[in-house]
């Protein structure tokens, strides 16, 4: 491999890595940005639950966290998809005992789960 050949293979790999920094950072903030969803959705119940208590119909609390509770567990399975594409774009998989380990390893080293 000649000195040119090296240079522009190594200005390719930053190139990737480059674009693999800016996709993670996407990534995160989609997930920062869900989380902060939750935490409308527990701020909401609280509210909700506080106003049905100054109201006198308590009754009603259980529906309503109930509906808020549906919210928080979509949020949540977005969260979960968000985070196996980072999985995926680290060049990473999960192990069913739930270590992370690089792509392309037979064996997981916590449990010795073959891949």
């Amino acid at each position: 491999m000649s000195f040119f050949d090296k240079v522009k293979q190594g200005a390719s790999d930053a190139a990737k890595k480059a674009q693999q920094t800016v996709e993670l950072t996407k990534l995160k903030a989609q997930i920062s940005s869900k989380e902060k969803e939750i935490e409308k959705f527990y701020h909401l119940i609280g509210e909700s639950v506080y106003a049905a208590h100054v109201s006198g119909s308590l009754d009603r609390t259980g529906e309503i966290v109930e509906r808020f509770s549906h919210g928080i567990e979509a949020v949540k399975q977005e969260i979960a998809v968000l985070e196996q594409k980072v999985i995926e774009v680290r060049n990473e998989k999960e192990c069913v005992c739930g270590k992370v380990v690089v792509a392309d390893t037979k064996f997981c080293s916590a449990c010795g789960h073959p891949f």
